[in-house]
């Protein structure tokens, strides 16, 4: 199993979730995020007075995944979120050892 972490735009959100739900995605976790990468943040102009945004808003995602669905969720998750502009964002792939359902006690992919 793997979890998967994507910090994404905030109004690219449907359709990163609607590419995984094609998927057979069955569960998704949805974080309001702020935070900056290689664009710094940026400068702007509020009642004529110039400040600076340090850290833009974001949107973490996270979600378990089966091993053998690993590079399509990638692949839907990139094509999806992509804008082409700096700041699209980025997506962190760890393992995932055990997973248990509280309810009812199944335990690894069953538990997901």
């Amino acid at each position: 199993m793997k979890k998967i972490e994507a910090i994404i735009k905030p109004f690219k959100l449907d359709e990163v979730k609607d590419s995984l739900n094609q998927l057979g995605l069955k569960g998704l976790t949805v974080l309001e995020a702020k935070g900056f990468g290689r664009q710094k943040g940026h400068t702007e102009l509020y009642r004529g007075a110039e400040y600076v945004v340090d850290f833009l808003p974001k949107v973490k995602i996270e979600f378990v995944i089966e091993d053998s669905l690993l590079e399509q969720a990638l692949e839907a998750i990139q094509q999806a979120a992509n804008t082409g502009h700096i700041g699209d964002g980025k997506i962190f792939v760890s393992d995932i050892e055990e997973a248990i359902r509280i309810r009812t006690g199944e335990r690894g992919t069953e538990a997901i």
